[in-house]
């Protein structure tokens, strides 16, 4: 009577496990992911015509986490649209473990294969096949076209030339092998993720002697740019767009660095400097505004704001949450000192090296922050609170 109990509520597991799976899979109608941004979330287009040994992130430690070598990611591992691509977070959650079963030999256990997109290949990969979804994210990408910061004299603070207007032609360049003539519905199935875009166009003006101040008196030409670009995936037939905001660049290593001071006003309650942080929120605020206008104007279309400022600041401010034992020092570098950033030994670099755990790191390597965090950040746009509104929905 008792073997046959328990064999009993292993079938009575094993289907409840499955309905969870067959529901989550039906709430997510995605047939392909396709992502536009900078270095937040370039898988590979920076490397598809080799990997130059100058550029750092092509240099171990980077990928060191989960594919145990660079893969021209700038983090530790995974990124954002990695764990969006494969849904991981969500059925991490939901699905793994709740469906951990012993097997009826009772020997060992097995866990139920992950569902969910490929990683995403970097769209100027001539090999690659992109109905599952593609990415145009690029490194140093910025919104604004060269001509921009050209005019700005900034020419030699942008590094390479990838901007909204180039991503949305490699887009449309894969989108006839995708869909053919016949884009709309399909593209109306697929989830859009467009940034984060504005980051790299404040570094070239912050790293390239302009003031907080001035570079916010530019903030509404690159909202603007973010804003008809993603106008332009809605008139190919995006119908689901995340747009992400920029992130909390106050609390990032590289800026505590650079620009730290001995004046405790400059810096918020959490170690934060003030204005470089109330330069992204002043980003992030016209950002909401602008989507919302875009949601009036698009009725049809469902226009998400991610919100990256918030979910990495709530990192910093309660960072054992998270399971972070340091947020301010980064993982991978030898610069020393109380930030370990110094960038003319960063990661990557001959004589630099990665703490023992990244998982307990906010920031991989001063810049960018590591698969935990980005882990993290995913889940937050899956199913809330960092994403308006969450990207996974009945």
């Amino acid at each position: 009577m008792g073997r046959q109990s328990s064999s009993a509520a292993r079938r009575v597991v094993v289907v409840v496990c499955a309905a969870m799976v067959v529901a989550a899979a039906a709430a997510q109608k995605y047939n392909a992911v396709y992502n536009f941004g900078d270095s937040i979330t370039d898988t590979g287009n920076l490397c598809t015509n080799g990997r130059p040994s100058q550029i750092t992130f092509t240099q171990p430690p980077y990928g060191e986490t989960y594919f145990g070598s660079p893969t021209c990611r700038c983090c530790d591992g995974r990124v954002v649209v990695d764990f969006l691509g494969n849904f991981g977070s969500f059925f991490d959650s939901f699905v793994f473990l709740v469906c951990l079963l012993r097997r009826a030999d009772g020997g060992g256990w097995w866990l139920l294969q992950r569902f969910g997109l490929p990683f995403l290949p970097p769209s100027k990969s001539t090999s690659a096949d992109f109905k599952k979804g593609a990415n145009m994210a690029i490194t140093g990408a910025t919104a604004m076209d060269a001509n921009f910061f050209r005019s700005l004299g900034l020419s030699d603070k942008i590094w390479n030339n990838g901007p909204i207007s180039f991503q949305i032609q490699w887009f449309q360049q894969i989108s006839s092998s995708v869909c053919g003539q016949n884009c709309k519905s399909y593209l109306a199935n697929s989830l859009f993720v467009f940034g984060e875009f504005g980051g790299n166009d404040y570094n070239a003006m912050l790293f390239g002697g302009y003031s907080a101040d001035q570079a916010s008196t530019y903030t509404s030409q690159i909202v603007d740019t973010i804003s008809s670009g993603v106008e332009k995936l809605i008139a190919m037939g995006a119908v689901d767009v995340v747009v992400p905001g920029v992130l909390p660049i106050g609390c990032f290593p590289i800026y505590l660095t650079i620009y730290g001071t001995s004046s405790s006003s400059d810096y918020d309650s959490l170690g934060c400097l003030k204005k470089f942080n109330d330069l992204s929120t002043n980003h992030n605020n016209q950002l909401k505004t602008k989507i919302s206008a875009l949601q009036s104007k698009y009725k049809s279309a469902r226009i998400m704001y991610a919100d990256f400022y918030s979910g990495v600041y709530d990192m910093v401010r309660n960072p054992g949450n998270y399971g972070f034992s340091t947020v301010f020092e980064t993982c991978c570098g030898s610069g020393g000192g109380k930030f370990n950033y110094n960038n003319n030994a960063r990661c990557g670099m001959s004589g630099a090296s990665a703490c023992s755990n990244p998982a307990s790191h906010l920031s991989w390597d001063g810049i960018h922050l590591t698969e935990a965090a980005y882990k993290q950040i995913t889940d937050g746009w899956l199913n809330g609170p960092y994403c308006s509104p969450a990207i996974l929905h009945s």
